[in-house]
């Protein structure tokens, strides 16, 4: 995440660019993408087998159970869908087979670092039960983190080094020098704090000669972020004379060297021309115009979180001129539908997610995809009226879905075609206004699940039983009785473990009365 070797090097120099913090008594606005992933790898959890999420619960618990006890108010913001202009396609791609790589090193008993298929949603149900305040953004969240932060002047709480660049008023806290597990109590005041490092903009531009600091954005995306990686800009570093100093591995030759070089002009403006003279003239204005765009990302962003906080609506200008339903906005907004539906709405293409799996059969995805194929037939014809968003700014959108899937050790665009619901079924735009049992019979027809088979089944257990019939019916692979077996005792073990730690339950012992 970021601006590529910027976060190691600034930890590098922590004792200049650092403040320590007794944090307490505060809002905090945190990057939900980070801390899930940050609690997920440095907590112990088992990442092979599917995911620990018991486990991984307790951790997330214990997280705010910590912030709680200092009096601090957390604020999550997570990451929503694909920026509609598709631009960070080729770097997910890129992370896509990462992912892949770490998820076959993990399957084979080495190391690596894959998220569970579920943690991100585990993440949610536990601050929908902690009554933690949350909101997921339409696309990317960064530029909303901010804007929020510097709205209640509250630290940024985040491991992505994109907010050593953003101007923030309060500061960035890395998550890796937070130390919530260890909280301390203040002798003086007797108020409990978790020990903390605050990112100092101001030090960091007084080590660099007292450079202006709206010249940062221009130094990320030179440097090369999630948005830029123009091979053009290679032209540039290699004629402009970047004195690098001591430094440590390539990547810090470039941080440093970039930094120095730009420490000396007035403002941005100044520096870009003099950028724009190391390449050629025919290539001058294009590069301009994509550096300039690269660096609004660093601004601040036209959407009102607070108000969501406030009053329960949110208003991100980009999905409001697309003319979404107004329901699925507010969905989207407080976590109840995913970020793949509002890629599948915008862009007509999703990414599926790697697991740890065996690499030489078919992902598992594809057991699933006649059900996707149900949700793009019902998202094919919802009405997007563009409003003020300017034709150009929106990708084509063929009448067929992409997928980009995992074809066994790389990534594969697929098109899958949506399934042409029957006539009398809901378009998108009404189907909240469908009756629970008309819902409950389009979830059974895309299940392939007769209704009278489930009047048996207690009322918890009717959809994941209805789940496991569909995945018996569709699975590729031959189902043997200890799969189904495994699989009934895994849904039972939940409810069984909550009998059994109830308060006041007392368990029988074998043999006695």
């Amino acid at each position: 995440m970021g601006i590529r070797g910027l976060m190691s090097f600034v930890e590098d120099h922590s004792c200049e660019f650092f403040t320590d913090l007794k944090l307490r008594d505060t809002k905090i606005v945190i990057d939900g993408y980070a801390l899930f992933h940050r609690l997920c790898f440095n907590s112990d959890l088992e990442l092979r087998y599917g995911g620990d999420y018991d486990a991984f619960t307790e951790v997330v618990q214990s997280f705010f159970a910590s912030l709680s006890a200092c009096n601090i108010c957390p604020y999550v913001v997570l990451d929503g869908g694909c920026d509609i202009s598709d631009k960070k396609l080729t770097t997910l791609k890129d992370r896509a087979r990462e992912k892949i790589q770490m998820a076959h090193s993990l399957a084979v008993g080495r190391g690596g670092h894959v998220c569970p298929l579920l943690a991100r949603e585990v993440f949610l149900q536990v601050l929908v039960r902690l009554r933690v305040r949350f909101v997921q953004c339409f696309s990317e969240a960064d530029r909303d983190i901010m804007t929020l932060a510097n709205h209640w002047n509250c630290p940024v709480l985040s491991s992505d080094s994109d907010f050593c660049i953003f101007d923030l008023n309060t500061g960035f806290c890395p998550l890796n020098s937070f130390q919530w597990r260890s909280t301390s109590t203040d002798k003086a005041t007797e108020s409990r704090y978790i020990p903390a490092k605050c990112f100092s903009l101001e030090a960091f531009c007084r080590h660099f000669g007292n450079m202006n600091k709206t010249l940062l954005p221009l130094f990320a995306v030179l440097c090369g972020n999630d948005h830029v990686n123009l091979p053009i800009v290679e032209t540039f570093l290699s004629k402009a004379r970047l004195s690098v100093g001591p430094a440590k591995g390539r990547r810090h030759c470039r941080v440093l060297g970039l930094l120095n070089w730009l420490a000396p002009f007035a403002d941005p403006s100044e520096a870009l021309d003099h950028v724009l003279n190391y390449l050629p003239k025919k290539a001058r204005d294009s590069v301009k115009e994509l550096l300039c765009c690269a660096m609004e990302e660093y601004q601040q962003s036209p959407g009102r979180l607070h108000d969501f906080f406030q009053g329960g609506t949110y208003v991100c200008p980009d999905a409001a001129n697309l003319g979404l339903p107004g329901w699925v906005l507010v969905a989207l907004a407080k976590g109840q539908l995913s970020p793949f539906i509002s890629d599948a709405l915008v862009l007509r293409r999703t990414i599926l997610q790697t697991q740890v799996e065996n690499m030489q059969q078919p992902n598992a995805h594809r057991v699933s995809q006649p059900i996707r194929q149900t949700i793009y037939g019902l998202l094919l014809h919802a009405s997007l009226h563009p409003g003020n968003t300017p034709c150009q700014a929106l990708p084509p959108r063929p009448p067929a879905f992409r997928e980009v899937e995992r074809i066994q050790k790389n990534i594969k665009t697929s098109v899958v075609e949506a399934v042409e619901l029957l006539k009398g079924h809901p378009d998108l735009s009404t189907l909240t206004e469908l009756s629970l049992a008309r819902r409950q019979t389009l979830l059974l027809e895309t299940l392939k699940v007769k209704q009278t088979v489930l009047e048996p089944i207690p009322a918890a257990l009717k959809l994941p039983i209805a789940v496991s019939c569909y995945w018996l019916q569709h699975s590729e692979a031959k189902v043997r009785l200890h799969h189904l077996q495994a699989l009934l005792l895994g849904m039972l073990m939940g409810p069984l473990h909550a009998i059994i730690n109830s308060p006041g339950n007392v368990v029988p012992v074998p043999g006695q009365a």
